[in-house]
C-alpha cells in the first residue's frame, strides 16, 4: 500500500509560492548532503539548521536517485524522511509495477550532544534509515569545528556508512555483542532495528567544506567510510577512491545546486530548496481591510443610542468578529463573537478596539472580547483603552502594554445587554482539494484533484449540520490496483475502492451539537457520516483549565464502515471505538506532548504518542507513533503506525488574513492496526484561544 502524502488547501501555487518566499536568511542553513540533512556529500555533519528550517533535496548518482526532506523543529533535532530509487532494480512484477524502479523508504534522526564552543567542536549522534527494510541503516558519531572559512569534520559510522569496517567497535568493551553487526532483516519491515543499533565493526569519515571569497560557492572534499562491497540487493559498485569532491552554488537564498564526483568514477548531481518556515511572517496582507481610521468620538453618548447593528457590521468587515452580543459591565464593554478572519486573535481584537474607539464615548475604560467558537465560551480578553490607544500612538511600548493585558475564563456576571445580534445560518465555502500517495508499487505519484463543496448550516450556535461533496477533477488512481494483504478488519487498506468508485462522493454528513459543561469543562456529541470511510455516532468531553498547559480528553463512538461510493449507504463492518487523552504543553519552547490510550477502528488497543514543535507563528512540525496490540506480524508491512506532518497557516502564504492552515501529513505505509477515527471537529483544537502562551507570543500583531 503506498504511503500517503496529503494536503487541502484553496489553491496549490499559492502554497508552493509561499515556501519560497518567506522572509528568511537561507544562506545561514548548512548545506546538504546527499542523503539530505547538513552534511558533506555521502556523509553527515554535526551541524544543525536554524529551528524552523525545511528542505527538499533530489541527487542522483547512478545506480540512487534521492529524494530527501529534512525539518529542523527544534535547534538540537534534525529528522526527516526520504526516498531512494534504485535505478537497476525492479519494484516487483512487471505486470503490477511496469518498470518502475525499486524505491525504498527511510526515516532519520540526528541529536546534536552539544554546540561548538571556542575550544571545543560541536558533536552529534544520528541514525539513519531507523527501521524499515534497513538496506541503508548507518549510525554515526560526528564532531565538526569552524577555521575561519573551513568547516572540518571527523566522525565514526557503523553499517552502510561504515561498511569498510577497518576499525574494532569501541563498544566491544561494553559487551561481545557489539561486534559483530547483525545481517538478517526484521520479520515485519518497519520495526525499529534496535538490534543493529551502533553494532558491528566501524569505519571512519570526515572532510571540509570551504567557503570561497565568491559568497555564492562552496566546495566541499570528503572521505566516506562506505568500501560500496555490500550494497543493497548485492549490487556492488566499483570505487576507485574513498575521497569526493565538488561544489555547491547557492543560486538565492532558497536554492542549492550540486555537483560532484565520488567513487572516484561517478558524477552526482543535487538541488535543494530550503526555507525558514518559523521566520516567516507572510506577505503582504493587501486583500485585508486598512485598519479603521481613527475618529473623534462624542465625550459622552449613551451606549443605548449607538447603532450597534452598524458597530457589528464592522466589527466582522474590518476586525473578523462575527458578533452575536454586546454587553455592559460598569466600565467595562464586553463583546460576545467568533473571529473568523484573522489567524492571530491579537490582531482581531486590536482591530475590534479601534473600530469600538471611534462610537463610544470617555465612560468606557476597558474593551473585553468574548471568544466563541461554535457556541463554546473560550477566553476573555480584556484590554485597557487608554493603554491600547498610548500603544497605537507610540506612547508605550509592548511590554508595559503586556502588563495590562487579562486574559481569563468567561464566567456569568451581571450585566446591561446592549444588543443582541441574529445568529448567521449558513457558511459555505468552494475550494480545490488534493491528495497524493507516495512510494506504491503501481507508480510512485498517485494524484487526485478535486473540488470541494463544504457547507455548515446553524441551527442554533451550538447545533449545526456539516456536508462536504467532492468533484473529481483529474486523477491518475486508474493505475491503483494494488490490494494490499490484511491480517485485520479492513478499516483502511480499502482506500483504492474509496478513491475510485465514484467521481462524486460525500466525505462528511454530520450533525453536531457543542456545550459547556463547566467553567473549564466542554462536551459535544455528533453523528451521521463523519469521514469518507465510516459513519456513526460519538460523543467527547474536554477538561482545559485556563492557563494550565495541560488538558485531558476522552471520546467514545459506534461506528460502521460506509460503501465505496461514500454515500448513504454501509457495509456490514461496526465497531467502538474511542480513547483518553492528555495533553501537555512541555514549553518553552512550545512543544506539545499528546498521549492516548484506547480502542481503534480494527478493534485493536493501544497509546498514541503526538509530539509536535509549534512556532510562534503557527507552522508545527511533529511526529507520531501508535503501538497497538496487534503483533508486528498480524500488522503487516511497517510493523506499527507512524508518520511525520507539518502545518503551514494559509496566512503565511496568502495575500489575505485566513484561520486555517494547510496541513501535509507523510505516512511510510497505510495499514489497519492503530487506525482512529478521523473526527472532523476536536474539543482541544475548538478551544485553542485558551493557548494563552500564542496570544502573547503574537501580541505584536495588536497594532495591525
Amino acid at each position: 500500500m503506498p504511503a500517503l502524502l496529503r494536503r487541502r488547501c484553496i489553491c496549490l501555487l499559492p502554497l508552493a509560492g509561499g515556501l519560497l518566499t518567506c522572509a528568511v536568511h537561507g544562506q545561514n542553513a548548512p548545506t546538504q548532503g546527499d542523503f539530505g540533512g547538513g552534511g558533506l556529500w555521502q556523509t553527515p555533519t554535526a551541524r544543525m539548521a536554524d529551528e524552523g528550517e525545511v528542505a527538499f533535496t533530489a541527487s542522483h548518482v547512478s545506480p540512487y536517485t534521492r529524494y530527501d526532506f529534512t525539518l529542523q523543529p527544534l535547534p538540537w533535532l534534525e529528522g526527516g524522511f526520504r526516498y531512494t530509487s534504485i535505478g537497476n532494480h525492479p519494484y516487483g512484477p512487471t505486470a503490477l509495477s511496469g518498470h518502475q524502479s525499486y524505491k525504498d523508504k527511510s526515516i532519520d534522526l540526528k541529536l546534536q550532544a552539544w554546540r561548538e564552543s571556542r575550544w571545543l567542536p560541536a558533536v552529534a549522534v544520528g541514525i539513519r534509515d531507523m527501521g524499515g527494510t534497513g538496506l541503508f541503516s548507518s549510525e554515526y558519531v560526528v564532531a565538526s569545528k569552524r577555521f575561519g572559512p573551513v568547516d572540518a569534520s571527523l566522525g565514526l559510522a557503523w553499517g552502510y556508512m561504515g561498511s569498510r569496517g577497518d576499525i574494532s567497535n569501541p563498544f566491544d568493551i561494553l559487551s561481545d555483542r557489539f561486534r559483530t553487526r547483525p545481517t538478517d532483516t526484521p520479520g515485519s519491515t518497519g520495526e525499529f532495528s534496535t538490534y543493529r543499533y551502533f553494532r558491528g565493526p566501524a569505519a571512519l569519515f570526515g572532510g571540509f567544506s570551504y567557503q570561497t571569497p565568491w559568497q555564492p560557492l562552496v566546495l566541499k572534499l570528503e572521505y566516506e567510510g562506505n568500501d560500496y562491497k555490500h550494497e543493497p540487493f548485492n549490487d556492488n559498485q566499483p570505487q576507485r577512491t574513498p575521497i569526493n569532491v565538488g561544489a555547491v552554488y547557492r543560486l538565492n537564498q532558497h536554492v542549492d545546486l550540486s555537483v560532484a564526483l565520488e567513487r572516484g568514477r561517478v558524477g552526482m548531481l543535487g538541488f535543494t530548496l530550503h526555507t525558514n518556515l518559523a521566520r516567516s511572517e507572510g506577505p503582504p496582507k493587501l486583500l485585508d481591510p486598512p485598519p479603521p481610521p481613527r475618529q473623534s468620538a462624542p465625550a459622552s453618548q449613551p451606549l443605548a443610542q449607538v447603532d450597534w447593528a452598524k458597530v457589528g457590521r464592522e466589527l466582522h468587515d474590518n476586525a473578523g468578529l462575527r458578533v452575536s452580543k454586546v454587553a455592559q459591565r460598569g466600565r467595562e464593554l464586553v463583546v460576545t463573537g467568533e473571529q473568523t478572519r484573522y489567524f492571530y486573535d491579537a490582531q482581531g481584537i486590536g482591530r475590534a478596539a479601534r473600530v469600538l474607539d471611534n462610537h463610544l464615548g470617555t465612560d468606557i475604560d476597558w474593551y473585553t472580547v468574548e471568544s466563541t467558537v461554535e457556541g463554546l465560551p473560550v477566553v476573555d480578553t480584556s484590554i485597557h483603552r487608554q493603554r491600547f490607544d498610548a500603544l497605537v500612538n507610540h506612547d508605550l511600548d509592548l511590554d508595559a502594554f503586556r502588563r495590562s493585558v487579562e486574559q481569563d475564563t468567561p464566567l456569568p456576571q451581571p450585566e446591561q445587554v446592549l444588543y443582541q445580534a441574529a445568529p448567521k445560518r449558513l457558511d459555505q465555502n468552494l475550494s480545490l482539494g488534493y491528495t497524493q500517495s507516495l512510494g506504491g508499487p503501481n507508480a510512485f505519484i498517485l494524484y487526485q484533484l478535486y473540488a470541494n463543496y463544504d457547507v455548515d448550516f446553524h441551527f442554533t450556535p451550538n447545533l449545526w449540520w456539516s456536508g462536504d461533496l467532492d468533484a473529481n477533477l483529474l486523477n491518475n488512481y486508474s493505475r491503483f490496483t494494488y490490494d494490499a494483504p490484511s491480517n485485520l478488519p479492513r478499516v483502511r487498506t480499502y482506500v483504492r475502492e474509496y478513491l475510485t468508485s465514484s467521481r462524486l462522493t460525500m466525505p462528511v454528513f454530520q450533525l453536531t451539537a457543542t456545550q459547556r459543561l463547566g467553567p473549564d469543562l466542554y462536551g459535544m456529541v455528533y453523528g451521521g457520516m463523519l469521514e469518507s470511510m465510516f459513519g456513526g455516532a460519538g460523543g467527547e468531553v474536554l477538561y482545559r483549565p485556563m492557563g494550565e498547559r495541560w488538558a485531558v480528553g476522552a471520546d467514545a463512538n459506534w461506528v460502521k464502515q460506509r460503501g465505496f461510493d461514500q454515500d448513504f449507504a454501509f457495509r456490514s463492518y461496526h465497531v467502538g471505538t474511542g480513547h483518553i487523552t492528555g495533553y501537555f504543553d512541555l514549553g518553552p519552547p512550545h512543544v506539545l506532548l499528546q498521549l492516548s490510550y484506547g480502542r481503534y477502528l480494527a478493534g485493536d488497543w493501544g497509546t498514541t504518542i503526538d509530539v509536535s514543535r509549534v512556532f510562534r507563528n503557527g507552522v508545527r512540525m511533529g511526529a507520531y507513533a501508535t503501538f497497538t496490540n496487534v503483533s508486528a506480524k498480524q500488522f503487516g508491512e511497517g510493523s506499527f503506525d507512524k508518520g511525520i506532518y507539518i502545518s503551514i497557516p494559509f496566512d503565511l502564504i496568502l495575500p489575505g488574513s485566513h484561520r486555517n492552515s494547510a496541513n501535509l501529513l507523510w505516512q511510510p505505509l497505510l495499514r489497519d492496526g492503530g487506525a482512529r477515527l478521523n473526527r472532523r471537529y476536536t474539543l482541544y483544537d475548538l478551544t485553542g484561544e485558551r493557548d494563552t502562551g500564542a496570544f502573547q507570543d503574537n501580541l505584536q500583531m495588536i497594532t495591525n
